[in-house]
């Protein structure tokens, strides 16, 4: 038995275009890698000016590209920066116009610091360097307000203990409430709507923003710059009454004055008012006290008074006590009259912005003002469908003078061949072809027994 050799067979070489192969290691690493965590530090960054950023993450071992689509930067609670170490979520992919393969970050949080602080202290410090911060800026509060401007939930205990406090030591003291969202992505453009409400309308002499504890993510709307900003340009002094005792935000450290709780804010809005009540109340006491005690020496004297004068001079000073008696009252009287005439001009004036404010009087002007452009639309539409109709009354006669079934109206005709072509020269037709005419009224057909030029006629 002889041995033979075959010839291996060579294999098929696949060629691949550059774009190809670039492709499908792509797909390949986005199926191995399209979810994963990870660890560096942020250098290189640049903001485009498309809302993307780019960045370099790299450790002590190597680098990878990355990139952060701008609708995921627009979801970060923090501003990344070169140098800060964070965490990347995201998916492993090739950049196919570079051959270059890079990260594509869904979302990224900084190590050893919550996002959320991290939002803070770099809030914090911007807003710091602007000066927001200094206490040359800062409005002082008035000694007695009238009316107070409130931006919380109109539903929770803040507003209850708010008027509580105020009423028990401020009874004269009026609070007007701006209902507005304290947690949430659109609390923070409501509160600051709030103070630029009461800046615009200018009936209140300051405004306090206020809710009560919670979370760092509930306390965020009141960390935000769209609040700080209000803050800073409000010409009214803003009072903030954040959390508890120990909750600081950005909106305590811009706001003219920072109570500790919103129950806080109340007495310490009220205090001037309490303290003069104070005052008054400690000064009767001592009048009582004194006047106790001139009763004592009055007794004491008039018991060394020798008794045929006790008489006289008892009946001298009791003349001189009842005319201090009566003038005191009257003067008691007199202030009491125009303490009252104040009291109902103050009426008169809250009852006047109150019927301002009144729903119904709005509701009125609100349907008078449908009416009247109910009307003025129904007449428009009348006006319109007016014009509407002229003017397709003038086309439909236009386009009746330019039928060409008003031609045949006036004895002209049509000619077809049989292939339904309009028949224009003499030259397109011959002796015996069929023909048809189309008339005013009706249709002839007919067959050539003659065809002449014009100028055989």
């Amino acid at each position: 038995m002889g041995l033979s050799f075959e010839a291996p067979v060579a294999a098929a070489r696949r060629i691949w275009q550059v774009g190809e192969l670039v492709g499908e290691v792509r797909a390949r690493m986005e199926r191995e890698y399209g979810d994963i965590w990870v660890e560096g530090e942020i250098s290189g960054l640049r903001p485009a000016p498309s809302g993307h950023i780019y960045f370099t993450l790299k450790d002590g071992e190597a680098q990878l590209p990355a990139v952060l689509f701008r609708r995921q930067a627009s979801l970060l609670r923090f501003r990344p920066a070169d140098g800060l170490h964070v965490l990347l979520r995201g998916r492993v992919s090739v950049y196919e116009q570079r051959g270059q393969m890079q990260l594509v970050a869904e979302t990224l949080e900084p190590v050893g610091a919550g996002s959320l602080q991290l939002a803070f202290e770099q809030l914090k410090a911007r807003l710091a360097a602007r000066g927001l911060f200094d206490a040359e800026r800062k409005k002082p509060l008035p000694a007695f307000p009238r009316c107070v401007g409130m931006v919380t939930s109109p539903t929770g205990a803040v507003i209850r203990d708010f008027l509580n406090i105020a009423g028990r030591r401020h009874a004269a003291l009026q609070v007007l409430l701006y209902p507005a969202l304290v947690q949430g992505e659109a609390a923070a453009a409501e509160i600051a709507a709030g103070i630029a409400w009461f800046n615009k309308t200018r009936e209140v002499d300051v405004v306090v923003i206020a809710r009560g504890g919670g979370s760092a993510e509930d306390l965020a709307a009141f960390n935000s710059e769209v609040v700080a900003e209000a803050i800073a340009a409000s010409e009214l002094p803003v009072v903030s009454a954040v959390g508890h005792e120990t909750d600081f935000t950005i909106a305590d450290f811009v706001a003219d004055l920072r109570a500790p709780t919103p129950s806080a804010a109340a007495e310490l809005i009220t205090a001037a008012q309490h303290r003069v009540e104070e005052h008054v109340g400690d000064l009767s006491s001592r009048l009582q006290r004194a006047c106790r005690y001139r009763l004592l020496q009055a007794r004491d004297a008039l018991m060394r008074v020798p008794v045929e004068g006790i008489l006289r001079r008892a009946a001298d000073a009791l003349h001189r006590r009842q005319q201090r008696v009566d003038e005191l009252t009257a003067r008691a009287e007199t202030a009491w009259r125009v303490t009252g005439r104040d009291a109902a001009d103050r009426l008169q004036v809250v009852t006047a912005r109150l019927e301002r404010q009144d729903v119904a009087h709005r509701l009125r002007l609100a349907q008078e003002r449908f009416t009247v452009l109910e009307a003025a639309l129904t007449r428009a539409q009348r006006s319109y469908l007016a014009g509407c109709r002229v003017r397709q009354e003038m086309r439909e006669r236009h386009l009746h003078s330019l039928s060409p079934l008003s031609i045949l109206n006036r004895g002209y005709a049509l000619v077809f061949d049989e292939a339904g072509a309009l028949i224009r020269d003499a030259s397109q037709v011959g002796e015996g072809q069929l023909i048809r005419t189309r008339l005013a009224e009706g249709r002839v057909e007919s067959r050539i027994t003659g065809v002449y030029r014009d100028e055989k006629l």
